[in-house]
């Protein structure tokens, strides 16, 4: 470990050998080298700045869109879940989330306050700097439609305030400024809702989500994205790949657009399904599913 690092005006954790398998949804992942958790936005900004400038630098939310290999991370992960998770409402129609809050927290926040439009964030099993960094979104929704500034941090630490019109926004992809990363975000909402009823549609939005995938057992949500006009679930389906296992990751009968972990599996297992999935969808159906899912880390 960097000695620049052992400061003590340092007010975060610090973890070595940190397996990620703790930390994924899927319940898979080496050990990664360096594991922070910030107290806050602060403190995380002067651990950047403690940081070589050619450290490999990983965030992490919930892990639910995160496959981490056997062999772990070389670098560091940054740990926002729970951690960097500052929810106010700033006036009549905004709210700032800060990306360590899970994005069903927002949503329930919002409804409480009896502010609409935030309702999808609840099918979004993740956070919200996550879903600000892929445009995650569920039921309809989409998180960059509800954004009007984010803050973000460089590897130096410093910190900037951005307007969407400076990222290149689209279906699960977001680009923008090389170098920064989401700290929060603020959300422009429609004032004047019926609290009740829209924590009522929050429920039977997850009610829906329940029936439909398989929510009770480790998965990382979908795993590829829907191609123009159709649905990765109903290509897959269509290959008759319901089912199909590859060690113990098996692709989940309820939704076929879910690889779940049925116990034991390991990241060699779910990559090896993913490549299989794909090469039979491109055989069969002749479109190329394109991953939702994100793959970091060394093989074994």
């Amino acid at each position: 470990m960097n000695a620049a690092l052992q400061t003590s005006e340092l007010r975060g954790n610090v973890l070595l050998d940190e397996p990620m398998s703790k930390h994924t949804s899927w319940r898979i992942g080496g050990p990664a080298d360096r594991y922070y958790q910030p107290a806050d936005i602060a403190d995380l900004s002067l651990f950047l700045s403690q940081l070589p400038e050619n450290e490999p630098v990983y965030w992490l939310g919930l892990g639910s869109n995160l496959l981490v290999r056997d062999g772990g991370i070389r670098g560091t992960v940054i740990a926002t879940s729970g951690v960097l998770d500052g929810l106010q409402q700033l006036d009549e129609k905004t709210v700032r989330a800060e990306a360590g809050v899970a994005c069903a927290k927002v949503a329930r926040f919002c409804a409480r306050a009896g502010l609409s439009g935030a309702e999808f964030l609840a099918g979004i099993p993740g956070t919200m700097g996550g879903a600000l960094a892929m445009n995650a979104g569920a039921f309809g929704g989409e998180t960059w439609d509800v954004v009007t500034t984010v803050e973000t941090l460089d590897q130096r630490g410093c910190g900037q305030h951005r307007t969407p019109d400076a990222f290149d926004i689209a279906y699960r992809h977001v680009s923008g400024p090389k170098g920064e990363w989401f700290v929060a975000a603020q959300l422009q909402l429609v004032p004047g809702g019926n609290s009740e009823a829209l924590q009522a549609r929050i429920k039977a939005l997850l009610a829906k989500r329940g029936d439909s995938q398989p929510t009770s057992l480790p998965n990382a949500g979908s795993v590829f994205r829907n191609p123009d006009g159709d649905f990765a679930a109903r290509l897959i389906e269509a290959c008759g790949l319901k089912g199909q296992c590859e060690g113990a990751a098996c692709v989940s009968d309820k939704h076929a657009n879910f690889i779940i972990n049925t116990g034991g599996a390991t990241a060699h297992d779910v990559e090896t399904l993913i490549k299989n999935i794909v090469k039979t969808v491109m055989e069969k159906q002749a479109v190329q599913l394109q991953r939702e899912v994100h793959i970091v880390g060394e093989t074994t």
